[in-house]
């Protein structure tokens, strides 16, 4: 099975202000940790507004637009800043997700690794939010559902936090199942085990502050990896906070 990466320089271009914690130096150490596989690297593409518009409004994509600096950053919450390459740097990496699924489903690769920047799964419907902009994954997911002709498809969000951006996109579409397993309490304050979708498609898997390997292994064997079984599929996302990988 071929596994490929897809990633652009443009995402190095939204620079956050100093001492915040989403710098250019997570992306430029993970490619430099791929490096050694000597994997085929794809460029990512900017997204269209007609993908775009699978999950956010036009008024929300507007909005970054006119919020986008020519010099300096614009702050829209404490969290999250925009800097003048910040808006590519989004585009690409919605565009990336969405590349990644047509790679797939053409054969080109057996499976993609998405190595971009920002990150998407905090950006809700028209809320841009905890360093997200658009929902890069959950664009990825109605692609393979809309364009692709897929009926199933399942998102599995590991981070530290839950994924209160996807879920909100994804979670009233009974064809996604969306999985999260995160710390809590913990920001943003989302996903608690209650919180299961309009269609019982959503499994929120909660964490205790210090719960290690042992109790990740456990809930994903006990409770996370059944539910996509189940659920049966038939393209699965892995997805975290600033990347993913599809297959």
């Amino acid at each position: 099975m071929s596994t490929k990466i897809i990633t652009h320089d443009d995402c190095l271009d939204h620079v956050n202000p100093q001492g915040h914690p989403e710098q250019v130096a997570r992306l430029e150490h993970v490619l430099k940790a791929l490096a050694p596989l000597g994997l085929e690297t794809v460029s990512a593409p900017l997204a269209p507004d007609d993908d775009l518009l699978r999950c956010h409004p036009q008024s929300h994509i507007t909005a970054l637009r006119a919020a986008a600096p020519q010099e300096g950053w614009s702050r829209l919450d404490a969290d999250t800043h925009m800097s003048p390459g910040t808006l590519t740097a989004a585009l690409r990496a919605a565009g990336g997700a969405i590349r990644a699924v047509d790679m797939v489903m053409s054969g080109e690769a057996g499976n993609v690794f998405v190595a971009t920047r920002p990150p998407g799964h905090h950006c809700e419907r028209e809320t841009p939010m905890g360093f997200c902009f658009f929902g890069n994954v959950a664009l990825a997911a109605k692609h393979a559902l809309e364009h692709h002709g897929l009926s199933r498809v399942a998102i599995v969000d590991f981070d530290v936090h839950h994924g209160n951006g996807t879920q909100d996109l994804v979670e009233g579409d009974g064809r996604i199942f969306f999985a999260s397993t995160h710390q809590m309490p913990l920001y943003p304050g989302t996903g608690h085990a209650h919180e299961t979708g309009g269609y019982g498609n959503v499994l929120n898997c909660p964490l205790p502050d210090g719960a290690g390997s042992a109790a990740f292994r456990a809930v994903m064997e006990a409770e996370v990896l059944p539910a996509v079984e189940r659920f049966a599929p038939e393209f699965v996302f892995i997805s975290a906070g600033f990347d993913a990988h599809v297959d």
